[in-house]
C-alpha cells in the first residue's frame, strides 16, 4: 500500500484541490482518500455543528462518503475517481484517539492519499507535500512543525515574498518545487513526481 500525505500552511491554499487532483490523474491506484479535520472548543466531531456536548463519546467521528455530487471535500474525492472516501472529525488536539479506528479502516486499501498535517505525528508516508502560498499569511502550527519533512513543495505563482516573517525557507531548500496557477492545481511535472516515487520500495513506517 502507497500513503501519499497532503498538506499545507493554512485554510484555502488548494490542500483538497491537490488530493483531488492526483486521485484523478492517478485513477489506476484505486484510492481510498481521507480528510482530516480538527475542530476547535464547542464543535461536535459527530457532525461539525455548533453544540455543548464536548465529551468523551464526540471526541472524534470517522464517516464514508457516498455522494458523488462533489459539493463537500469528501464527495469531490470520489467525483475525481477515489474508490473510496473517509472524513475523520476530532476536537482540536485529540486525532491521537481516532488513530487506531482510522488505520483498521485504511489496513484494506489498496493505496491511501490523506489530506492533513498533524497525521504526520502518527504515520511515515511515502510522500508528503505540502501547499504553500506566498499571499496567505495565516501558518498553521502543524504545518511549521512538519515542513522540513515536506518531500516537495506546491507553491502557488506568483511566489513574491512570503507574508510570513517568522518561517524560514530554509527548511525546504531544495525540496521539488512544483509551481501551479490555480485553478490548476495539479501539473504533469508533479503527477510524474507522484508516479515515480510512488514506485520505489515504501520505508519502514511506523
Amino acid at each position: 500500500m502507497a500513503l501519499l500525505v497532503v498538506g499545507g500552511h493554512s485554510r484555502s491554499v488548494g490542500k483538497t484541490s491537490v488530493v483531488a487532483g492526483l486521485v484523478s490523474a492517478l485513477r489506476e491506484r484505486n484510492w481510498t482518500a481521507v480528510k482530516i479535520t480538527q475542530y476547535g472548543h464547542g464543535i461536535c466531531s459527530a457532525d461539525g455543528a455548533s453544540c455543548d456536548c464536548a465529551t468523551a463519546d464526540h471526541s472524534w467521528a470517522i464517516s464514508q462518503e457516498t455522494d458523488r455530487s462533489g459539493k463537500s471535500d469528501t464527495s469531490r474525492f470520489l467525483l475525481a475517481g477515489a474508490e473510496r472516501s473517509l472524513w475523520v472529525r476530532t476536537r482540536q488536539g485529540y486525532l491521537a484517539e481516532a488513530m487506531p479506528a482510522l488505520r483498521r479502516r485504511l489496513a484494506q486499501a489498496e493505496n491511501v492519499i490523506l489530506e492533513s498535517n498533524s497525521v504526520m505525528k502518527f504515520l511515515r508516508p511515502d510522500l508528503y507535500l505540502v501547499v504553500l502560498d506566498f499571499a496567505t499569511a495565516d501558518f498553521k502550527a502543524s504545518a511549521r512543525q512538519y515542513l522540513d519533512l515536506a518531500s516537495a513543495v506546491v507553491l502557488h505563482e506568483p511566489a513574491g515574498t512570503p507574508a510570513w516573517s517568522d518561517i524560514s525557507l530554509k527548511l525546504i531548500a531544495g525540496k521539488p518545487t512544483f509551481r501551479i496557477h490555480p485553478p490548476q492545481y495539479v501539473t504533469e511535472e508533479l503527477v510524474s513526481f507522484v508516479r515515480e516515487r510512488l514506485a520505489m520500495p515504501a520505508p519502514t513506517r511506523t
